[in-house]
């Protein structure tokens, strides 16, 4: 009986010291894969007068992403954000997109004048010029093929 009970004690022991060891510790075969609890996303607090559109501009360099932000927070109306209202601000993929140097460009899937001029002068809002260059009388409608004079100068 006083062996089984000193076998007890010793188990015992042994196995509150190894509680003990491991409690806190990551295992050596985690360190090194990537952690799966990692948040991939941002949050943003609104702060007083911000709007969709900036938070946009300030995140992507882009004001039309704006839309990005509200679909990710399911906001039934996206021109109600509140001070201190937190908002995810959701990774979105990116597109390597060359520069265009040429004083001629053509239209392909997907471009919108805002991109054409953001390529072509580094500056969204000179959309204008490639409008008026090109005498489009609805610039929001552009055609793959069309051929855009890009005016330089």
């Amino acid at each position: 009986m006083i062996l089984g009970a000193l076998v007890i004690v010793i188990v015992g022991s042994l196995v509150i010291k190894y509680i003990k060891n491991a409690k806190g510790t990551i295992p050596q075969e985690l360190l090194g894969q990537p952690n799966s609890i990692e948040l991939t996303q941002k949050t943003h607090t609104v702060a007083k007068g911000e709007n969709l559109w900036d938070l946009s501009v300030k995140y992507y360099g882009d004001g039309f992403k704006w839309v990005d932000i509200a679909t990710e927070n399911k906001l039934a109306d996206a021109s109600i954000i509140e001070e201190g209202q937190k908002l995810v601000i959701p990774e979105l993929e990116t597109k390597e997109t060359e520069a265009i140097t040429s004083t001629t460009y053509e239209v392909v899937e997907g471009d919108t004048l805002w991109n054409i001029a953001v390529r072509a002068y580094g500056d969204g809002y000179s959309w204008v010029k490639i409008a008026s260059e090109n005498k489009l009388v609805n610039p929001n409608i552009i055609h793959v093929g069309n051929m855009l004079v890009l005016p330089r100068g």
